[in-house]
């Protein structure tokens, strides 16, 4: 078994260099104007450029550069750029190898160098970091939405006292706190270097991917279609989405007792797991060595899965 464990080292090693090799002979071809508009538009990093000096890397440029070109690639980028992680492509895949191995490794040694072990912890290292970019993006839109309201009264009491949708975003991007501004601040930018507004907008509802946000940008759109008077518009849009938010407030104090229930109920076999085998190691271990303890194992994770994802399911009320 130390063996094998060597040659899967070796060979994931292996890749590693195959790689490496593939980026240092790829070099950076000319872009063309277009082309580098979409690439600021879709950036990973939130900030402008100027504010980030990055040191240069050749080699992790022309592995972005390849990854990029891919629908793959691009699926990753446009997530990290959701989370505002300041990552790229391929930094976010060595990480993704990096705690694929190590996880799996830990499985392995610690549960008996049981290879299934190794497996099962090999599949959840790689959806650690997933999972990681996941909470994050969910972080910042919560805090988005939270901020989303105030932003759209910023612009509307800026529009109406004589400023340009693209000044009052920059007022919003200038005097409110992050994430909001940071969007907003990517917004004006991408507008500034060539992107028109209704594009730059679009961008952001890919980014940020808020039902509340896509309402307030398809009504800025089609007012800049059609006219009309926007801050109007914003003012209803904002009244609607301040009772939204309300209701959606009291429909988690409401569902808050079930949500709790069944996240005891989804994690309490784990803990207790854990506990028994930190008191009585020799107890519990033929779960994990027997085909028949693992059959077990296999057969309660599904059905905790479904119980959780149904109770998930009862207590998520779209508004």
């Amino acid at each position: 078994m130390g063996l094998a464990l060597i040659a899967a080292f070796s060979l994931s090693m292996g890749i590693i260099l195959i790689f490496w090799g593939l980026a240092q002979m790829v070099s950076a071809p000319a872009r063309a104007i277009e082309e580098r508009l979409d690439r600021f538009a879709a950036r990973e990093v939130a900030q402008r450029p100027a504010q980030v000096k990055r040191p240069e890397r050749p080699v992790i440029s022309g592995l972005d550069g390849i990854l990029r070109r891919t629908s793959f690639g691009e699926g990753i980028a446009r997530e990290l750029a959701s989370a505002n992680l300041k990552l790229t492509v391929s930094e976010f895949l060595t990480f993704t190898l990096l705690s694929t191995l190590g996880v799996g490794l830990l499985a392995y040694l610690l549960y008996y160098r049981s290879p299934i072990m190794g497996l099962a912890g090999a599949v959840v290292g790689f959806f650690l970091p997933r999972f990681y970019v996941k909470t994050a993006q969910q972080r910042r839109l919560k805090a988005f939405n939270n901020q989303l309201a105030d932003a759209i009264t910023f612009i509307a009491n800026s529009m109406r006292a004589g400023n340009s949708l693209l000044q009052a975003m920059e007022n919003v991007a200038r005097e409110m706190p992050p994430p909001i501004s940071e969007e907003f601040g990517r917004v004006v930018y991408e507008v500034g270097i060539g992107l028109s507004i209704p594009q730059a907008l679009n961008n952001m509802v890919r980014r940020v991917k808020s039902e509340d946000l896509d309402l307030m940008v398809t009504a800025v759109i089609i007012q800049h279609e059609v006219g009309g008077n926007l801050a109007e518009i914003l003012d209803t849009i904002n009244e609607t989405i301040r009772e939204r938010v309300r209701i959606l407030g009291e429909i988690k104090a409401l569902t808050a007792q079930q949500r709790i229930t069944g996240y005891i109920i989804g994690f309490l076999p784990f803990g207790l797991t854990l506990m028994i085998y930190l008191i009585n190691r020799s107890y519990i271990s033929n779960l994990f060595t027997d085909p028949c303890g693992l059959i077990l194992i296999g057969v309660g994770v599904f059905m905790m899965s479904i119980g959780f994802f149904f109770i998930r399911k009862v207590t998520q009320i779209e508004v």
